[in-house]
């Protein structure tokens, strides 16, 4: 599994990975399970791997 995401791209799927994430803490309503969503750009951005960009040959960091 190579890295295709690059160093700012991570650190913005970092910060709004928690961001979101940290409704789920912060909401009362029922809806609030919806910030699980968040996860996906935060291990998105910790592993440095996106599969949506697989499919499109995209990639953010330098090539190796």
């Amino acid at each position: 599994m190579r890295q295709n995401v690059g160093g700012i791209d991570r650190v913005v799927r970092i910060v709004l990975g928690a961001a979101i994430l940290s409704l789920l803490f912060l909401t009362d309503s029922p809806n609030r399970w919806w910030a699980l969503v968040g996860l996906v750009p935060l291990v998105t951005g910790v592993v440095a791997w996106c599969p949506a960009y697989l499919p499109f040959g995209v990639r953010s960091c330098r090539s190796a």
